[in-house]
């Protein structure tokens, strides 16, 4: 079974907790996984990462138990091909408007007769020629998720749901702000109704929806409105959230930095640095 559906069935009613890769890093990425987030996206689409990059984070990733998922560039059958040879089992597909489009999508993840996807003997995703049976049974495993970016692509959100061999939609809050005229405002009414209303409509047509959420009160209002699994920032976003608490914590609103010393306290010292 795909990883990410075998973690949405054990889950229940408790939505997992994912984040964002954003670091390209795979020793941060792995990091990560240890820290106890359930599933994490290796983003191709807003990162510089190349294929062996992508093959080095699942290596990293899969020494934790964070479950992988690869968003692709773009609805691209060479790029998805490439990265299910590179080992990744779970796709996430960005910017998908329609039925058709979700059914090119689906096509590129599956071998024929269901897609189009090209046979590779000694790949990685087939660990090299050693899993049995590969080309027959890993239509079974891969998983299709597919992005709906805008209020076009979540009008068509019942068809796009209802192509066979799509696993998951995932709604992306920001690029949905800016279609609505609030671009990052992700917590706008506007945008924070559109989100409500396609949970809603996922939950009744019986497929699995995701999204991502840049606090905790977001992920809560998210979680609140129906999404079976909710991702909290990325990895260089709480990196420098924390980052900058911690410079903030440290200096004065004119810059200056503070000292402490066990006798005197904290202190300015315009001279530090």
């Amino acid at each position: 079974m795909n990883p990410l559906r075998q973690l949405l069935l054990s889950a229940g009613s408790h939505a997992p907790l994912g984040t964002w890769i954003m670091s390209a890093s795979p020793l941060v990425g792995e990091a990560m996984g240890h820290a106890g987030f359930q599933w994490g996206v290796i983003d191709m689409e807003h990162t510089p990462l190349d294929m062996m990059e992508v093959i080095h984070l699942l290596q990293a990733v899969g020494n934790t138990k964070m479950v992988p998922i690869v968003r692709v560039p773009w609805n691209d059958t060479v790029t998805i091909k490439r990265v299910l040879d590179a080992g990744a089992q779970t796709l996430l597909i960005p910017f998908v408007q329609n039925a058709d489009e979700a059914r090119r999508a689906v096509a590129a993840t599956r071998y024929p007769p269901e897609g189009i996807r090209g046979l590779a003997g000694k790949s990685r995703g087939s660990r090299f020629g050693t899993v049995p049976d590969y080309a027959k049974t890993a239509n079974k495993t891969v998983g299709a998720v597919l992005q709906l970016e805008t209020p076009a692509a979540v009008a068509q959100l019942e068809a796009i749901a209802a192509v066979p061999g799509v696993d998951s939609l995932f709604l992306g809050p920001g690029d949905l702000s800016a279609a609505l005229g609030h671009a990052g405002n992700t917590g706008h009414p506007d945008v924070m109704r559109v989100m409500a209303d396609a949970a809603g409509r996922c939950n009744a047509v019986g497929i699995p929806v995701g999204t991502v959420g840049g606090t905790p009160e977001m992920v809560v209002q998210y979680r609140a409105m129906g999404f079976n699994y909710v991702a909290i920032g990325s990895d260089l976003g709480l990196l420098m959230r924390g980052a900058q608490a911690a410079v903030k914590a440290l200096t004065t609103p004119d810059g200056e930095t503070h000292v402490h010393t066990l006798s005197g306290g904290t202190q300015t010292n315009q001279g530090a640095y």
